[in-house]
């Protein structure tokens, strides 16, 4: 099929395109569309034939569950029956923004929506271009990342054209993504606990100003069992070549790289790097992207994926990392960068 861009810079003066858009949804399309963390790929959340459409787009598994978009409070209710004091604590105090609910789901959402669980991962995004086009859509959009499985998850247009062009009928481009890694997902397991499925973009210490409790789900760790919320149980965000990441000092990682660097390069391999500023300086090699300062995992989280996709363009044999300490934000971005690497991350 034909993909056709759609570029978003005024809601108001572009509404018709945002109508086109939300027709395609209600009519079984695919439609790609911005959020404040990274691209989704968006189908009737209602439809379950729309929503195979997805999986068959990104190849992914089929019992890996979607997440559901919705433009505000009121479009939660539309899919569960039921929203807790705490949920409707962290919705109040989250929404919209990058945190995904998981709720016990009406009979209207389909098994494949939801992996064949009784529950429906539910989130509002702080993006006015997706919430205008949620509206025009009318329903819940399921919305994954839109990439192919298994690879970095696009923030730009241009990085999502790349794997659904042909794939989707409409991709609607509303600029990066300011965040760049995905929501937090929660499940509510008490009346004053709440267990992260996913780290993200919301980050623990932010949910203990809500919740008595904040735990890690064990599959979290783990990896084995039925995932219960997407990215729990599958190989995810790698890029074409190895990564290997390595976490500590400043001074520490630029040894760990050099010595890495070294011994692939008597390999007969080209290195990529995707370095902090203060490494690369030193480090002074070539195919380097730099993601920011040395230990800011906001700009690790902001340029992860973007770097991470550079590298297919670079064609090198091997990437080697420096990441963060997996704190506050940078719970999720290890999270992420771990499952790219393999599991490949050394402290040093």
């Amino acid at each position: 099929m034909k993909t056709e861009l759609l570029k978003i810079t005024d809601i108001e003066q572009q509404q018709e395109l945002l109508r086109q858009a939300g027709a395609c949804i209600r009519q079984g399309g695919l439609v790609v569309f911005p959020t404040e963390t990274v691209y989704g790929l968006g189908a009737n959340g209602l439809d379950e034939t729309a929503c195979r459409r997805i999986f068959e787009a990104k190849g992914r598994p089929s019992d890996n569950p979607l997440i559901l978009t919705v433009a505000d409070r009121q479009g939660a209710e539309q899919i569960s029956d039921h929203i807790s004091p705490l949920a409707e604590k962290l919705m109040a105090r989250f929404w919209p923004g990058p945190l995904t609910l998981v709720l016990p789901r009406r009979s209207c959402v389909p098994d494949v929506a939801t992996g064949g669980l009784d529950t429906v991962a539910v989130r509002c995004p702080d993006h006015d271009i997706c919430r205008a086009f949620l509206q025009y859509a009318q329903v819940p959009v399921a919305g994954p990342s839109a990439n192919l499985s298994t690879r970095p998850s696009p923030t730009t247009a241009a990085e999502a054209l790349h794997d659904m062009d042909g794939r989707v009928q409409m991709i609607i481009d509303g600029g990066a993504c300011h965040i760049g890694v995905e929501s937090t997902i929660v499940e509510c397991t008490a009346a004053d606990e709440v267990t992260i499925l996913r780290p993200g973009g919301i980050t623990p210490e932010m949910l203990a100003e809500v919740a008595a409790k904040v735990v890690l789900d064990t599959h979290l760790v783990s990896g084995k069992g039925v995932p219960k919320a997407p990215g729990m149980k599958y190989r995810h965000y790698a890029p074409e070549a190895p990564v290997q990441a390595f976490v500590g000092s400043e001074q520490a990682v630029i040894e760990a790289v050099q010595t890495a660097y070294t011994e692939a390069k008597a390999a007969g391999k080209t290195v990529g790097f995707l370095l902090s500023r203060e490494v690369a300086t030193q480090v002074g090699a070539p195919h380097t992207f730099i993601w920011g300062h040395h230990g800011d995992a906001a700009a690790l989280a902001n340029k992860l994926y973007t770097g991470l996709l550079f590298f297919d363009k670079e064609r090198v044999d091997l990437i080697l990392a420096e990441g963060v300490q997996a704190v506050g934000l940078g719970l999720a971005v290890m999270n992420r960068l771990k499952k790219a690497a393999g599991g490949h991350v050394q402290a040093v």
